[in-house]
């Protein structure tokens, strides 16, 4: 996500310098004229905005914490956004932190995958500033084909928690379904020509149908992201006191998936975990 979101800025002319962990990744972007830093505090103080893309709050963390985080280059008055699907609570202490260094400090997470990131059709959930949101707007509008302000800081991080783990629900329920038509001996294409033409068939459900078809499970959305934003969405309910009765039992089919080796697959790989062996 974080490297196709790079290449649409550089193909839109922005100046771009990029810094991934593994640093191989990286280097497929100086081809198209980006700077390839050997810290994140060496891209941060080259740069007015800076965004971060990465799997969790530990990865989070790790990028901009400690004397060669992104924080630590960091330029006052410099724009920080975190685009990553991670807790409230951690964004929160982010935002302290950045606000400690004079930066403006955005929760900035997304909708979509990775063709979505390198066309610039993600959608951003931002949680800030007005202000904060009025001069992110330049950079997200290329990025994303909509981009909403939901409010404080933490409300972007909150409404992409809530939106994934209505999605973990969806896909483990249909993976379910799927294992109960299979066990039922219906015939596999008659079942999915009715069910991916129901009221069901939501664009999530059509990839997973998709995805099944073709038995191909490259992934766009790895299934072991999945199960940890389903897992920090009940955590945060736990939070405000309201039971996700349905998250918990999607969690553990999910967990189930990543037991079975399937968690560096497409989400959509659920199906395997829960079909009849």
């Amino acid at each position: 996500m974080g490297g196709g979101m790079a290449g649409r800025l550089l193909s839109m002319g922005f100046p771009v310098t990029v810094y991934n962990r593994t640093r191989e990744k990286a280097m497929k972007l100086a081809d198209a004229g980006a700077f390839v830093a050997n810290t994140p505090r060496e891209a941060a103080a080259r740069s007015e905005v800076v965004i971060a893309m990465v799997a969790d709050d530990a990865a989070s963390r790790g990028i901009w914490f400690g004397d060669d985080g992104a924080l630590a280059g960091a330029v006052s008055g410099s724009l920080l956004l975190e685009s990553s699907t991670l807790s409230v609570g951690w964004v929160k202490e982010l935002c302290a932190a950045a606000e400690q260094k004079r930066c403006e400090f955005l929760d900035a997470p997304v909708t979509g995958t990775k063709p979505h990131a390198a066309s610039g059709e993600l959608f951003f959930m931002v949680g800030g500033s007005a202000e904060g949101f009025s001069r992110a707007r330049e950079v997200l509008s290329v990025l994303g084909r909509e981009v909403l302000h939901l409010g404080p800081t933490g409300c972007g991080a909150l409404i992409k928690l809530i939106n994934n783990f209505v999605c973990g629900v969806e896909a483990a329920a249909f993976a379910e379904a799927l294992a109960l038509a299979n066990a039922g001996g219906l015939d596999r294409e008659k079942c999915t020509a009715v069910l991916g033409s129901s009221a069901l068939a939501s664009p999530l459900i059509k990839r997973m149908l998709t995805s099944m078809a073709a038995n191909d499970f490259t992934p766009n959305f790895p299934l072991k992201l999945m199960t940890k934003d389903i897992g920090y969405a009940i955590k945060e309910a736990e939070d405000y006191g309201v039971p996700l009765q349905t998250a918990v039992p999607a969690l553990g089919v999910f967990k189930h998936a990543v037991d079975k080796g399937l968690g560096e697959q497409d989400f959509s790989a659920v199906l395997k975990a829960v079909a009849k062996e």
